[in-house]
C-alpha cells in the first residue's frame, strides 16, 4: 500500500507513525499535520486532493496554518466540475455547451465554500443537472450554479451573448437602414443603390449576424428538434432560417423565382427580417441573463459576512487560519467587535452578541460560558474564547445560504406560457408549411416548384414568434418602471405575476411592521425626581457605554434637548450593566441583578417592571446614591403607517400573519396594537422555520407573499411565491426579494397588486394578438385564400405582417404607463 509521507496541501514532511490524522483514501494512505487539512479531506476527499494537487487552494503568501506558503503558483479560482441548465435540472454536462433539451446555455456553478465541488442546475427543470455551465436540453435556458462565490465571478454566457450582441447590432445595421430606405423612398432610392448591389450589401452584413451571432439559437433549436422538445428556440431557428434562406436565394439566383416576386429581374430580399430577430433576441437573451446573475447577489451578501479567518487556539498560542479549515471541536477566540467564526459554545468570556441576523431584533443578547454563539453574529465589546460545534455546510449561516439559493432556483419564469404554447405551436407550423409546399407543388398553377417554395417561406416567417415573444417581456418591462414611479422595485416578472394572487401576507416583526430602532417609551421615576431628570442624569452614565439600549438612551435625552453630563469612574459589566459617577452622584444602571449586587432594593417597581415587559418593552433600572431612581421602558416602536396598512391590506383581502424571532410577549404586544389576532403571530423562531411556514402554508394551497427586512428573513423572502423588502432593510433581504418597497411602507403593497393585476391584463391581452395573427396569418400565408379570392400573401408582405404583429403587442404594452395606483 502506498503511503504519502507529506501532507497533500502545505506540503510539509509528515512521519506517517506520528501523524495527527491518517486517512486511508481509494488505496492509499494520507497523513495530515493539521485539523484543516483532516477535516476539509473528511468532507470531500476528491474535491480536496483534486485542489491540493493542482494547487489551485492557495494564493501565493498566505497563510494556512502550516507555513507561509510562497512557492505555489496562483492559477486562480476554484475550478467549476458541473455544468447544469436553468430550467431543465435533470442535464448535467462535463463542459458548457448548449443544453440538449431546451438549447439554453449551461451556466457554471462555483462553490461558496473551496472544497466543495459544485453543479449547475435549471431554474425550470430542476431534474437537470450537470458539472458546468451551459444550456438546457428541455427549455433552452441557461444552467445556473446550486450555489454561488463569495467573489463574483464572470458569466460566461452573458459575457458571450453581450459580445455577440453589440457585434451583430452593428451588422445589423446597415441591413436595417437599407430595408427602411427602400420602404420610406420607394423605388427612388434604387436610383441610388440597385437593387443587385443592395441584396448583396444586405447578403454581407446579413451572413456574420445570422452565422456567427446568432448560431446559438441554431444550436439551440436543433437540440430541441433532436431532443423532441421544441420550444421558442425551435421557432426563432425555423423563421430566420427561412427568412434567410430565401433571401440568400433572391441574392444568387433570382432567375429561378416566379415573375410576379421579380422585379427587373430581381428579387426582394428580406434580410432585415431575419437580422432583426436575431439582435431582439439576443437583447432578451442579455438582459435575461443579467437578471439572472443578479439573483445570485443575495448569496454573495451573505458569504460575504462570513468572517475569513478564525482564530485558532493551539498549545497556549494562537494562529490564524481561514474559516474553512476550522474543525469540530477547536477551540477559538473572539475579539471585541468581530464576527464570530463558526457555530459553537462559549467556555470563556462575557460579552454582548448582535444576533440581528438570526432574530431580526436590534437588541444585543447576553453571552457567558455554556452559551450557544451562532457563526457571522456580530461580538460586542467583550472576548470570547469558543469551541466550534459545527463547521463549514453544518453551520446556521451556511443553512441560511443553502435554503435561499434552493428557494430561487425554485421559481419558474412567466415565459412557460409561451414555451408549452411553442412546444404544440412548432410541430403545427411545420406541418403546415409542407402541407403548402406539398399542395402548391400537386396542384398549383405555373410555375409550381416556386409558388410551392415561396408559399412554405411564407408560412415559416410568419410564423417567426417576434409577437409572441414581445408580449411578455414588453408589459414587463413598462410595468416595472411604472412601479418604480409609484416607490414599488420589482426585480422580476415572478413577483409581477403572482402579486395579483397571493392572498396571504406574512410579515416580519422588527423593521417591517416596527421601526427596528430602540426607543425609550415609558420613564418611571422615585424619590421625587422628574422624567427629565432621572433621563438627563442616565443618558450621562450611558454616554460611555456602547450597548444599543445606551444609544437608544442618549437619543431620548437629545430629543428632549437635555444637556448630557460627563461620567467618570466609569465601570461596565458585561451582561448586566454599568455604574459611574455623573454631576457628583453614584449612578447604577442595568438589570435587577445589577442594583441589587449594590445592595438597591427594586421591589417598588418590581410589579411595573411586569407590565412593562407584558407591553414589549426592555426595562433598564436606575439607582442613585444607594436607593432606586426609577426604570426606563425601551421599546421598539411600530411605524406611523403600519396600523393603516394592515387594516387596508385586511380590505383587500389578505389574510395576515406575523412571524417574528422575537419574543411571545413583545410579539403579542405588537399584535394587540395592530388588531392582529393572538392565533396569527407565531414568536421566537429561526430563520429556518419562517421559511418553513411559508411552504407549509403554500403547500396548503396558500399564495403567500413575505414581507421582511433582515437577514434572518431571507430564506423565507425567497422560499414565498413572492417576497416583500423593505427598501430601510438588509441588502441580503433586498437581492432575495423580488419586490422592495423603497420607503419601507406596508401601504405600498396595494400599489404592487395593482400594477400586478394592469401588468398581468396586459400581458394576456399581448399573448391573445400574437396567438390570433399567428392563426389567421399562417393558413393565409399558406394559401388559404387563393382558391377563393386569387390571394396569396408572398414573403415581404408576411415580413410585414409580422412587423404590424410586434407593433400591436408594443403599442398595447406602453398602455401600462397610464395606469393608476
Amino acid at each position: 500500500m502506498a503511503v504519502e509521507s507529506r501532507d497533500p496541501v502545505c506540503g510539509m514532511q509528515v512521519d506517517p507513525q506520528q501523524a495527527r490524522h491518517i486517512f486511508e483514501y481509494d488505496g492509499t494512505t494520507y497523513s495530515f499535520c493539521c485539523g484543516g487539512c483532516r477535516a476539509a479531506f473528511q468532507r470531500d476527499p476528491e474535491a480536496f486532493l483534486g485542489l491540493a494537487c493542482e494547487s489551485q487552494l492557495h494564493s501565493p503568501g498566505r497563510y494556512y496554518g502550516h507555513r507561509q506558503v510562497s512557492d505555489v503558483k496562483d492559477t486562480g479560482p476554484t475550478r467549476a466540475t458541473a455544468y447544469v441548465c436553468p430550467m431543465c435540472s435533470e442535464v448535467r454536462e462535463d463542459e458548457p455547451v448548449p443544453c440538449p433539451i431546451c438549447g439554453m446555455a449551461l451556466e457554471s456553478e462555483l462553490s461558496s465554500v473551496a472544497l466543495i465541488a459544485v453543479e449547475y442546475t435549471c431554474p425550470m427543470h430542476f431534474e437537470v443537472v450537470q458539472d458546468g455551465p451551459g444550456a438546457c436540453p428541455v427549455c433552452g435556458m441557461a444552467l445556473e450554479p446550486r450555489t454561488v462565490a463569495s467573489e463574483e465571478a464572470p458569466n460566461p454566457e452573458l459575457v458571450d451573448m453581450t459580445r455577440r450582441f453589440w457585434i451583430g447590432a452593428v451588422l445589423a445595421l446597415p441591413v436595417f437602414g437599407l430595408a427602411m430606405s427602400e420602404i420610406v423612398f420607394g423605388s427612388r432610392m434604387l436610383e441610388f443603390v440597385s437593387r443587385p448591389t443592395s441584396n448583396w450589401i444586405q447578403l454581407v452584413f446579413s451572413t456574420p449576424v445570422v452565422v456567427w451571432a446568432g448560431r446559438p439559437f441554431f444550436v439551440r433549436g436543433w437540440a430541441s428538434i433532436v431532443n423532441r422538445h421544441p420550444n421558442m428556440f425551435t421557432l426563432i431557428a425555423i423563421g430566420v432560417g427561412s427568412a434567410y434562406g430565401y433571401s440568400f436565394g433572391a441574392t444568387m439566383v433570382p432567375m429561378f423565382f416566379p415573375a410576379v416576386f421579380q422585379r427587373a429581374g430581381e428579387v426582394e430580399p428580406y434580410f432585415d427580417t431575419s437580422v432583426v430577430i436575431i439582435v431582439l433576441v439576443l437583447l432578451g437573451q442579455v438582459l435575461e441573463l443579467r437578471a439572472r446573475h443578479q439573483t445570485s447577489a443575495a448569496l454573495r451578501s451573505l458569504l460575504s459576512i462570513a468572517p475569513a479567518i478564525a482564530h485558532r487556539i493551539i498549545d497556549g498560542g494562537e494562529e490564524d487560519v481561514p474559516t474553512g479549515f476550522v474543525d469540530t471541536g477547536d477551540t477559538l477566540r473572539v475579539r471585541p467587535g468581530e464576527r464570530i467564526p463558526v457555530d459553537g459554545v462559549v467556555v470563556e468570556g462575557r460579552s454582548a452578541v448582535d444576533e440581528s441576523m438570526i432574530s431580526g431584533e436590534p437588541i444585543p443578547v447576553e453571552k457567558s460560558t455554556g452559551s450557544q454563539v451562532v457563526g457571522a453574529t456580530v461580538n460586542g465589546t467583550g472576548s470570547l474564547i469558543m469551541q466550534a460545534e459545527r463547521v463549514g455546510s453544518e453551520t446556521m449561516l451556511a443553512q441560511i445560504i443553502r435554503m435561499v439559493g434552493e428557494a430561487q432556483r425554485s421559481r419558474a419564469p412567466i415565459q412557460r406560457l409561451v414555451d408549452r404554447f411553442a412546444k404544440y405551436f412548432v410541430p403545427v407550423v411545420v406541418v403546415v408549411a409542407v402541407a403548402a409546399f406539398v399542395g402548391w407543388s400537386v396542384w398549383g398553377p405555373e410555375p409550381r416548384f416556386a409558388l410551392a417554395l415561396v408559399s412554405a417561406v411564407a408560412v415559416l416567417i410568419i410564423a417567426c414568434p417576434c409577437a409572441l415573444g414581445l408580449a411578455t417581456p414588453m408589459a414587463i418591462m413598462v410595468g416595472i418602471g411604472r412601479g418604480a414611479i409609484a416607490g414599488v422595485l420589482i426585480k422580476d416578472a415572478e413577483a409581477l405575476e403572482m402579486l395579483e394572487r397571493v392572498d396571504t401576507l406574512i410579515v416580519d416583526k422588527t423593521g417591517t411592521l416596527t421601526e427596528g430602532c430602540p426607543t425609550v417609551k415609558t420613564i418611571l421615576t422615585v424619590s421625587g425626581l422628574c422624567e427629565d431628570e432621572l433621563l438627563q442624569i442616565t443618558a450621562g452614565l450611558e454616554r460611555a457605554s456602547e450597548h444599543p439600549l445606551a444609544a437608544a438612551i442618549i437619543r431620548a435625552a437629545l430629543e428632549r434637548h437635555l444637556t448630557i453630563p460627563s461620567v467618570s469612574d466609569f465601570q461596565s459589566v458585561t451582561g448586566r450593566g454599568a455604574s459611574g459617577v455623573v454631576n457628583g452622584h453614584r449612578v447604577v444602571v442595568g438589570s435587577v441583578q445589577m442594583l441589587e449586587r449594590q445592595g438597591i432594593s427594586v421591589a417598588e417597581l418590581h410589579d411595573r417592571r411586569g407590565e412593562l415587559a407584558t407591553q414589549g418593552q426592555t426595562v433598564v433600572f436606575v439607582g442613585i446614591d444607594g436607593k432606586l431612581a426609577g426604570v426606563l421602558g425601551v421599546v421598539d416602536p411600530i411605524k406611523p403607517s403600519t396600523a393603516e396598512a394592515i387594516q387596508i391590506l385586511k380590505a383587500d383581502g389578505l389574510q395576515i400573519l406575523m412571524v417574528t424571532g422575537d419574543s411571545q410577549a413583545m410579539a403579542e404586544a405588537v399584535a394587540f396594537e395592530l388588531g392582529l389576532a393572538p392565533e396569527n403571530v407565531v414568536a421566537e423562531v429561526l430563520p429556518a422555520d419562517k421559511r418553513r411556514i411559508v411552504a407549509e402554508r403554500q403547500a396548503a394551497g396558500q399564495t403567500v407573499a413575505m414581507a421582511g427586512d433582515g437577514i434572518n428573513d431571507a430564506p423565507a423572502l425567497a422560499e414565498a411565491a413572492v417576497g416583500i423588502a423593505m427598501g430601510t432593510g438588509a441588502d441580503v433581504a433586498m437581492e432575495s426579494a423580488g419586490v422592495t418597497l423603497v420607503k419601507g411602507d406596508l401601504r405600498t403593497i396595494v400599489r404592487a397588486r395593482k400594477l400586478s393585476r394592469a401588468t398581468m391584463r396586459n400581458i394576456r391581452q399581448n399573448l391573445f394578438l400574437a396567438f390570433v395573427y399567428n392563426a389567421v396569418g399562417v393558413p393565409v400565408a399558406a394559401g388559404l385564400l387563393y382558391p377563393i379570392v386569387g390571394v396569396l400573401i408572398s414573403p415581404m408582405w408576411a415580413s410585414a405582417a409580422m412587423t404590424m404583429s410586434s407593433l400591436s403587442v408594443i403599442g398595447n404594452a406602453l398602455r401600462l404607463r397610464r395606469v393608476k395606483l
